[in-house]
């Protein structure tokens, strides 16, 4: 599992597959509404679905490496995300967590799962009583990620709990490549237990996508609505730096004692690298972690800063079947 914040996340639907359609319909109304959930009563069914899907996340992480490789030679990154943003609304479908019961007719949820073999997703497994040890030898084996007891008590607590840590941990082959696009310095910085855990709890209440970036150092997001944001990463040692910045982009001087008190940031780099219009936007400025040493500032970007519109995830999860078990 990755230990630090995620460096690439996005939404991505959750794939129930079990032969009992009552307990299928029960998961699918205990799973947050928020999250794009199928539910297939067939192995065969889903596997027709499965079919296509790791060419799906090849092509999709082949846009990532391509915009990484494109920073490399000099691009802006920050445009790059938001026309990728634009012009991919199928990344929305691509099935990130696969939950399968053990126990099915003619056929068992490691055998399903094994023949998954190019997919990258995680893979859960849900088990009786006596499928317990198979379940314990499967997890030892890297066959699947988790196990869970089909019928405990706690199944909707339990199945939440590990499917947000799976979901945190996704894209690690990403991850890594993103990895490369940091100075050490900043990826130090999200290894901070307080750093996590501010930027895991702010991501978590506002947007479904983000990635970190490095210059400037912050996370663009976007939101179910389709808005798109900028949280701003400043190391408190670099105020005066800033403020020196900010008067050199002709923002005043009051602003820069702003800056350089920690009251204020200005998204001065995103500003010139996105072509927004109008005068760099500034924000109130907070502490990230508990010494406050690193400070952070919440911009909302306006829709004329994007090059074109983006399909907002809200609208993708309307025009999705509403959680009905697919059993043909």
């Amino acid at each position: 599992m990755n230990p630090t914040f995620p460096l690439f996340h996005r939404s991505g639907s959750t794939v129930f597959v079990d032969d009992d359609p009552d307990y299928l319909e029960m998961l699918g109304m205990v799973m947050p509404s928020h999250w794009q959930v199928e539910l297939y009563s067939r192995p065969a069914r889903f596997l027709e679905r499965m079919a296509d899907e790791p060419a799906r996340w090849e092509a999709d992480a082949a846009h990532q490496l391509q915009m990484i490789d494109r920073a490399r030679q000099g691009h802006f990154m920050a445009p790059q995300i938001l026309r990728y943003w634009a012009d991919h609304p199928a990344r929305y479908q691509l099935i990130k967590t696969c939950v399968i019961d053990y126990v099915m007719p003619g056929i068992n949820g490691l055998q399903v799962l094994n023949t998954l073999l190019d997919w990258p997703g995680s893979r859960v497994l849900l088990t009786g009583q006596a499928d317990e040890q198979v379940a314990i030898d499967a997890f030892n084996r890297g066959l699947i990620d988790q196990y869970i007891p089909k019928h405990a008590d706690d199944i909707s607590t339990q199945l939440m709990g590990k499917l947000r840590t799976l979901h945190q941990a996704a894209h690690a082959r990403l991850n890594g490549q993103w990895r490369g696009t940091l100075s050490s310095a900043q990826y130090a910085w999200l290894q901070v237990p307080s750093v996590m855990g501010a930027l895991r709890e702010h991501s978590d209440r506002h947007w479904v996508e983000h990635v970190v970036l490095a210059n400037p150092f912050g996370l663009l997001a976007m939101d179910a609505e389709g808005r798109c944001h900028w949280l701003q990463l400043e190391p408190a040692d670099r105020l005066e730096e800033l403020a020196e910045v900010a008067t050199t982009a002709g923002l005043g001087p009051s602003i820069a004692r702003e800056i350089e008190a920690g009251r204020q940031l200005a998204a001065i780099e995103l500003h010139q690298q996105i072509g927004m219009s109008g005068p760099v936007p500034l924000s109130k400025a907070f502490a990230v972690d508990r010494e406050r040493k690193l400070l952070g500032a919440h911009f909302v970007l306006p829709p004329t800063a994007l090059p074109r519109p983006i399909h907002p995830y809200r609208h993708f999860l309307e025009n999705q079947r509403q959680r009905r078990v697919q059993d043909i």
